[in-house]
C-alpha cells in the first residue's frame, strides 16, 4: 500500500507526481538541490521537499532513491542522463525498479501496471521521476495520469481501516452548526468534510462493503445529524428515501451512507478514458 510519493521536482512531471499526491490527501516529499532550483526555476513552498547542502542533483537522486522503497521512472525510449542514473542507484541499492516507456505502454495501462507492482512489492514509499518537456509535450500530464490511476488502484483495494478517516475522533466533532434536515443535505456536508482520498475508497466499494463504515462514518452521522436536539426532520427524511414505516438512529444512519455511497459512485469512480 502505497503511503508516500517523493521525487526531486526537477520538472513538471516532477511536479504533478506530487501534485496527485496532494490532490489524494498521500504524503509527499523528496530532496532538491540547494536553492531550491529546478528546470522550470525555483521550486514552490507548497512543495515539502527538503534542500541538500550541495547544488548536484545526482546527490539528490541518490538520497531520493535511499529514501524509498521502490523507483518508478517514466520514459519516452531508452533511459539516458539522470534517468539512466538513477536505474543505476536504485539497482546498486537493491531497491525495487519499474521503468515504463510510455512508447510502448498507454498511460491507463501504465497505471494498473504501476500499482500491481506497488502491491507485489509491497513498495509504501515511491519515488516517481518523470520526463522532460521537451521529450513530449504532453509529459506532465501523462505522469500525472499513470500516478493519480495508481494511486486510485491502490485506494480500491485498501482494507477499511488504513485510508479512511476515523470520524469518532474528537477533532471531527462538533463541526457542523446547521443540522442538515434531509439526506440529500446530510449527503452534501459530509461530502464537504471528507477528505478526496475517503471519497474514492468510498465510490469503489462494493455495496456490501458499506457495512465496514457504520463503525466509525455511522456513528458520526448519529452524533452529528440525528441524536443532536432529536432531528426529527432529517429522520423522517431518512424514513422517505427507504420506503419504511419505522427507523431507528442506527438504521437511518446506514441510510445516509447508502446515499452517500450512491451519489460518489457517480463523481468519484475511476472511468477508463479512450
Amino acid at each position: 500500500m502505497i503511503k508516500k510519493i517523493i521525487s526531486g521536482g526537477r520538472t513538471f512531471a516532477d511536479q504533478r507526481a506530487l501534485d496527485v499526491a496532494i490532490k489524494l490527501g498521500f504524503a509527499h516529499g523528496g530532496w532538491i538541490p540547494k536553492g531550491r532550483m529546478t528546470k522550470t526555476g525555483i521550486l514552490p513552498e507548497k512543495y515539502n521537499l527538503k534542500e541538500m547542502s550541495t547544488d548536484n542533483y545526482s546527490e539528490c537522486i541518490e538520497q531520493n532513491v535511499k529514501d524509498s522503497k521502490g523507483t518508478l521512472i517514466i520514459s519516452y525510449g531508452k533511459l539516458t542522463g539522470d534517468y539512466d542514473y538513477a536505474r543505476k542507484v536504485t539497482l546498486n541499492y537493491g531497491h525495487q525498479l519499474l521503468g515504463i516507456d510510455l512508447k510502448q505502454t498507454i498511460p491507463f495501462k501504465a497505471a494498473s501496471l504501476v500499482n500491481d507492482w506497488a502491491q507485489l512489492k509491497t513498495i509504501d514509499v515511491l519515488y516517481v521521476m518523470g520526463p522532460k518537456a521537451c521529450v513530449h509535450p504532453d509529459a506532465w500530464k501523462h505522469t500525472a495520469h499513470i500516478v493519480e490511476g495508481a494511486l486510485t488502484l491502490d485506494l480500491m483495494d485498501a482494507p477499511p481501516d488504513s485510508h479512511t478517516t476515523d470520524f469518532t475522533k474528537e477533532e471531527n466533532l462538533d463541526k457542523h452548526p446547521v443540522i442538515p434536515k434531509t439526506v440529500d443535505e446530510a449527503v452534501d456536508q459530509i461530502i464537504k468534510e471528507m477528505p478526496l482520498k475517503d471519497s474514492v475508497y468510498m465510490a469503489h466499494l462494493k455495496k456490501e462493503g458499506l457495512r465496514s463504515l457504520n463503525l466509525c462514518l455511522g456513528v458520526f452521522i448519529r452524533n452529528q445529524f440525528l441524536q443532536k436536539d432529536v432531528n426529527k426532520e432529517l429522520l423522517e427524511s431518512c424514513i422517505f428515501v427507504s420506503g419504511k414505516d419505522n427507523l431507528n438512529e442506527n438504521n437511518a444512519a446506514f441510510i445516509i451512507i447508502e446515499k452517500l455511497w450512491e451519489k460518489l459512485q457517480g463523481t468519484h469512480r475511476l472511468r477508463i478514458v479512450n
